[in-house]
């Protein structure tokens, strides 16, 4: 069974409305078509999220990731040359 994958403004939306407690949980997952468990856990990763909105954390994170993804490529394909390499130079097959 495949799993669903839900869009973040979707998220954004199901999480706010449960924050504003306007509906019910069951309410407002019947408006959104998704789990009550998806919108309790919505709820709690938008509340645990906020403080890193005002630290700015949040954006050196995912820069810092962004670099490292992008060290992390490099040196794949480094490896993937010398690899290559090694292979023709040495008539095995790894």
């Amino acid at each position: 069974m495949k799993r669903k994958k839900y869009s973040n403004d979707l998220k954004t939306k199901v999480a706010l409305s449960a924050i504003k407690a306007q509906s019910t949980n069951n309410e407002i997952a019947s408006e959104f078509g998704v789990h009550t468990s998806q919108v309790n856990r919505w709820k709690k990763q938008a509340i645990d999220g906020l403080s890193g909105v005002f630290g700015g954390k949040q954006g050196k994170t995912i820069k810092t990731m962004e670099n490292e993804r992008d060290l992390l490529f490099q040196q794949i394909g480094k490896l993937q040359v010398e690899l290559d390499w090694l292979k023709k130079n040495t008539g095995h097959l790894l």
